[in-house]
């Protein structure tokens, strides 16, 4: 007999751009429908060798590392505003009685610190939007999606941003 998988585990992946409602109203659908948790995480790019070599030209005494730490947080803080208010708005509930287990910020490249956590933390389903880039709207799939698509080992649900 065929065995339908369970979904208790959502990692829903956001570039925090406004065109992302529709990937994050998937994510809670699919979270509510399963009674899943939800686990968001944001992928910032780590600042090149040449460009911290740069920055510490010009100001020798900045710690990069504490400035991207600070960079991090806040960027942690406004997600967690942002999805507050967005719960509120589109469906009359707050961010702690969303689905909602915890927000991840982590630098690297996107896709490979996507199936990290999906490996680390048992994800049972990816949700993510098509594309992010605006050089050809929404016909043609992002590199992380595709990526993310290709070499996961979990459903990867894609969902069009527009």
């Amino acid at each position: 007999m065929l065995k339908i998988p369970e979904i208790k585990k959502i990692l829903y992946c956001t570039d925090l751009g406004k065109h992302t409602s529709p990937v994050f109203m998937n994510a809670l659908a699919q979270a509510e429908k399963n009674n899943a948790s939800i686990t968001i995480i944001h992928v910032v790019e780590p600042m090149t060798e040449s460009a911290k070599a740069v920055v510490r030209t010009y100001m020798s005494d900045i710690d990069i590392d504490a400035i991207q730490r600070e960079g991090m947080d806040k960027v942690f803080a406004s997600m967690k505003k942002r999805i507050d208010s967005f719960l509120r708005e589109k469906c009359g509930k707050s961010f702690e009685s969303a689905p909602i287990k915890e927000i991840l910020i982590v630098a690297g490249r996107p896709s490979e610190e996507i199936l990290n956590t999906v490996k680390d933390q048992g994800v049972d389903l990816i949700v993510l939007g098509k594309s992010s880039g605006k050089v050809l709207g929404n016909r043609v799939m992002g590199s992380t999606a595709r990526r993310v698509n290709r070499l996961s080992r979990v459903p990867v649900l894609v969902v069009p941003n527009r």
